[in-house]
């Protein structure tokens, strides 16, 4: 069991990796915290294998100690809460220590939201110029300890027994006393891939989630022995095969519900592995996306104190942000768990072929999937192709502009250009897919975006 410290308040700075939010006026409070104690490591039990079918068994193979961090964000009122603690696997792509609970629908809906800093990298940094927590901020992180990935499972589940429903509430209480109904582990990306690996390995033995959000899955789970590597060894860049993983199904034999929602770039690595909606699990994939968009990236450079304009050269890559299926997938995880309403089938993307490749419309487009507005009614070809030759271009996809004399051939002009955006709009809303926030966010991005493509003179 992990030991919580008191909330990180007399030490310099402030949570690394906090939102750009004003909390107060939101309703939400912060508090860092240290945990520690002794983690173990899984290996396959003797005479298994971690198999495709994700029914993976293991057996503890030895321990260590650690002491890692969690940021805990719940809603001041305790009426406001809504039961449920997300519990985030922080990502360490990118070499540091990363979460996202600047969510419209996560901060609206009253979630409590804990980020854990579950893997080495996230602590300690890599590469030949590291940037974990014990280098940004040795006063507030010099302490903390993560002795290799191969822990952060068991690190991950003692962070989620310490704020759960039956936690320890002295000496410190991270959630002050709220009533947890419901754990649900989320992550993204390479995130979703050390999800992956819980799920069929962990979760089966602690039984301490009751759902799974995996977003931007590749279909797989990480290794259990990786040691401090989060790419594989030689191949520091993020690129397709870089993560070491082993492409597998989610196990079926759970208590636990899990959804995945993915973009048309992890559509290509999960159509080996697809699997059937079940009362349980949920799969959702979205047409004309890509795991990273324009706007997110620039987003994430504002957020960071720099310009819009410094995405400049990102130009290019995919521009239909997924953030909107992702928002809604939090609805339905809600209710889902609250009423026991499971979130609505979706149809996926069309695979064709023999190796099997994408069914592509007249203008590229993907067929089949989650369909955003601005893929049902484009103004430009947006797929998971790759627009440019580094790991960004995989990640990012491409965008490619119709030309002004194409946009008025095919729709004429501006208000039936945003009567039909209008109606794909509500139709996916209908689906279950778009929430009505980001439907008016959608509709009114829609007339700047006619005129860009059309031009000043038009």
């Amino acid at each position: 069991m992990a030991i919580l410290s008191d909330p990180l308040t007399d030490v310099t700075g402030v949570p690394f990796g906090r939102p750009n939010l004003d909390l107060v006026a939101i309703g939400y409070t912060e508090d860092e915290y240290v945990f520690e104690g002794t983690a173990a490591r899984y290996q396959p039990r003797t005479g298994t294998e971690l198999g495709r079918d994700g029914r993976w068994d293991v057996e503890p193979a030895g321990t260590a100690p650690y002491r890692s961090r969690l940021v805990v964000y719940r809603p001041v009122d305790p009426a406001a809460f809504n039961g449920v603690v997300l519990v985030s696997w922080n990502n360490v792509s990118a070499g540091f220590d990363g979460y996202t609970v600047d969510s419209a629908e996560i901060l609206a809906r009253g979630y409590a939201y804990v980020a854990v800093s579950a893997q080495r990298a996230g602590v300690h940094g890599m590469g030949e110029h590291p940037m974990g927590l014990v280098q940004v901020n040795p006063a507030r992180y010099g302490r903390l300890s993560v002795p290799s990935d191969d822990y952060s499972f068991d690190i991950f589940s003692q962070a989620a027994r310490a704020v759960g429903a039956d936690r320890p509430v002295a000496p410190v209480d991270p959630l002050g006393g709220f009533e947890v109904r419901h754990l649900v582990a989320v992550g993204g990306s390479q995130s979703a891939s050390r999800l992956g690996a819980y799920i069929n390995a962990i979760q089966p033995l602690d039984h301490l989630f009751d759902a799974f959000l995996l977003y931007l899955y590749f279909g797989g789970g990480s290794p259990l022995d990786v040691g401090e590597e989060v790419f594989n060894p030689g191949d520091g860049r993020l690129g397709r095969s870089s993560l070491p993983m082993i492409s597998c199904r989610i196990r079926e034999d759970l208590e636990a519900r899990v959804m995945v929602v993915n973009s048309e770039v992890e559509a290509l690595s999960c159509f080996g592995v697809r699997q059937p909606d079940t009362d349980w699990f949920r799969y959702w994939e979205a047409a004309g996306t890509a795991h990273v968009a324009l706007q997110s990236m620039q987003a994430r450079l504002v957020a960071m104190g720099q310009d819009e304009a410094a995405a400049e050269p990102m130009r290019g890559i995919n521009e239909v942000p997924l953030n909107p299926v992702a928002e809604a997938a939090y609805r339905w995880l809600e209710e889902w768990l609250g009423s026991g309403t499971p979130p609505p089938n979706q149809p996926l993307i069309d695979f064709a072929g023999d190796p099997a490749e994408v069914v592509r419309d007249e203008h590229g487009i993907a067929t089949g999937g989650i369909r955003l507005p601005q893929v049902e009614v484009p103004l430009a070809t947006n797929s998971a192709v790759p627009a440019l030759g580094n790991p960004l271009g995989f990640l990012g996809g491409s965008c490619i502009p119709f030309s002004p004399e194409k946009v008025k051939a095919l729709y004429g002009d501006a208000d039936t250009y945003l009567a039909r955006f209008e109606q794909a709009t509500k139709a996916a809303q209908r689906a279950g897919v778009v929430l009505d926030r980001d439907a008016e966010s959608l509709i009114g991005e829609a007339k700047t975006a006619y005129e860009h493509a059309v031009g000043p003179a038009s």
